[in-house]
């Protein structure tokens, strides 16, 4: 069903409010047309007619970085050792079986759960395009429009990251697998993504696979689209030592640098991981205020290290968050993750204000897909909210005052009540409004795909 902003006039009354700065108790917000019309701070009880939101309201959280296939590995692939590459060989056995009916099933559970995790917004990294073997289907973007409909069916917004991914490594052609994600060529990839448009729900950006996935002489013709089209454009930077190896042998370079050199890097552009990075590598990123989206709970399920965000922040490069392989669908675990992961690798606390962290799970990553009119609470931003209980066992406790604290390091998914996009409930007293049974939905559609 179209995802459709609410239009008549509506007003929600908030119990406690993150208001950027701090939280605030008695909050009205008034909505009409999708959007925050006004935002009262003196209505210490509902007024007539209000939709009371009881706990603690946050802007609606952004997960900037989805692969919605992975979603079927949760659970069964972490039995004995190995490394990101041996994952992947699991990933691909997946990625095979995948129609455009499976993967509308599959996505719009997962992107479902992510409704009943709070997430309001998602950016889906896709580059899963034709049918085995590279053959199109006979709509050439049948894929992208699956994933376009499940997130409207499930009632969340999406920027869909259509992805050029040419080669299996510097100077291999495609495998048997990655057949079905390549276009052949950038020109002919830019040529298939001008078919998509976008939506009420929904905005089309780019990706770059990678600079494994893309030879060095077609990176431009990928940027150049997304600066034409003022798209956001995403990049899988650094993730793996091996990459970061095989680029230098092929470049005398490093990926940050030959990203740099192809004009990839940007306001618009935001690397994805950026784990193992030059003391370079992070001016250049941060000089550029290219974005960086930090992935913690994949990044640790796959052993692949913990990044620089410390210092990529510092030099200029803004945060934001996702669930990428959706080992864990969870924001706020993705924020807590940074700032635990940091303190693991120095020793030391505070790297990050609860309010800072919050700040990447919400306006920032909203901004990293092209939504600058999100992850808000004010007049004239989307009116899509997310509220947390604070009478759980994870955050019952004195009632938050000062800052965002028990949302970040006390509450999970689980504590969430009420996801409401475009003034639209989609999840209301922690049940999803267009997909009742989400856990039947999600089983379902996993063994249609791992039998």
């Amino acid at each position: 069903m179209p995802l459709t902003p609410e239009a008549t006039p509506k007003t929600y009354w908030l119990e406690h409010a993150w208001l950027g700065s701090h939280v605030a108790s008695g909050v009205s917000v008034e909505t009409a047309d999708g959007r925050i019309t006004a935002v009262r701070t003196d209505t210490p009880t509902p007024p007539p007619g209000a939709e009371a939101l009881r706990g603690l309201t946050l802007p609606g959280l952004a997960n900037a970085h989805s692969h919605a296939f992975h979603r079927a590995l949760r659970g069964s692939v972490q039995v004995g050792s190995g490394t990101f590459w041996t994952w992947r060989d699991v990933m691909y056995g997946v990625a095979d079986r995948l129609t455009p009916d499976s993967y509308y099933a599959l996505a719009r559970a997962a992107y479902a759960e992510m409704a009943l995790a709070g997430i309001t917004c998602v950016g889906e990294f896709h580059y899963l395009h034709h049918a085995p073997g590279g053959t199109r289907y006979d709509d050439p973007n049948a894929m992208g429009r699956a994933l376009l409909a499940a997130a409207a069916d499930a009632g969340i917004r999406i920027t869909l990251l259509d992805t050029a991914y040419l080669s299996a490594g510097f100077g291999d052609p495609p495998n048997q697998h990655q057949l079905r994600f390549s276009d052949g060529t950038a020109d002919a990839w830019a040529e298939r993504a001008d078919g998509l448009k976008g939506a009420e729900h929904a905005r089309i950006g780019a990706a770059v696979h990678s600079v494994r996935a893309v030879p060095a002489g077609e990176l431009a013709t990928v940027a150049d689209w997304a600066r034409l089209q003022q798209a956001p454009l995403h990049v899988h930077l650094s993730e793996q030592t091996a990459e970061n190896d095989a680029c230098w042998a092929t470049h005398g370079r490093t990926p940050t640098q030959l990203l740099a050199d192809h004009g990839v890097l940007g306001p618009r552009t935001t690397a994805v991981h950026a784990t193992h990075l030059t003391d370079e590598d992070i001016a250049l990123l941060g000089g550029s205020t290219t974005g960086v989206c930090m992935c913690p709970t994949t990044e640790r399920d796959l052993a692949d290290g913990i990044g620089p965000a410390v210092a990529l922040q510092e030099q200029g490069s803004p945060l934001s968050l996702g669930s990428d392989s959706h080992a864990v669908i969870d924001l706020l675990e993705e924020a807590r993750a940074m700032e635990l992961n940091e303190r693991l690798r120095t020793r030391t606390r505070g790297h990050w204000t609860a309010a800072a962290l919050l700040r990447a799970a919400t306006a920032d990553g909203h901004a990293a897909l092209g939504w600058d009119d999100a992850g808000t609470l004010a007049p004239g931003a989307l009116a899509d909210l997310t509220t947390i209980r604070l009478d759980s066992v994870r955050t019952a406790g004195p009632v938050p005052r000062l800052g965002a604290e028990t949302a970040v390091f006390a509450a999970t998914a689980a504590d969430v009540r009420h996801t409401v996009v475009g003034g639209r409930h989609i999840v209301r007293d922690g049940t999803h409004t267009r997909v009742p049974d989400v856990p039947t939905a999600l089983a379902d559609a996993i063994a249609a795909v791992r039998g």
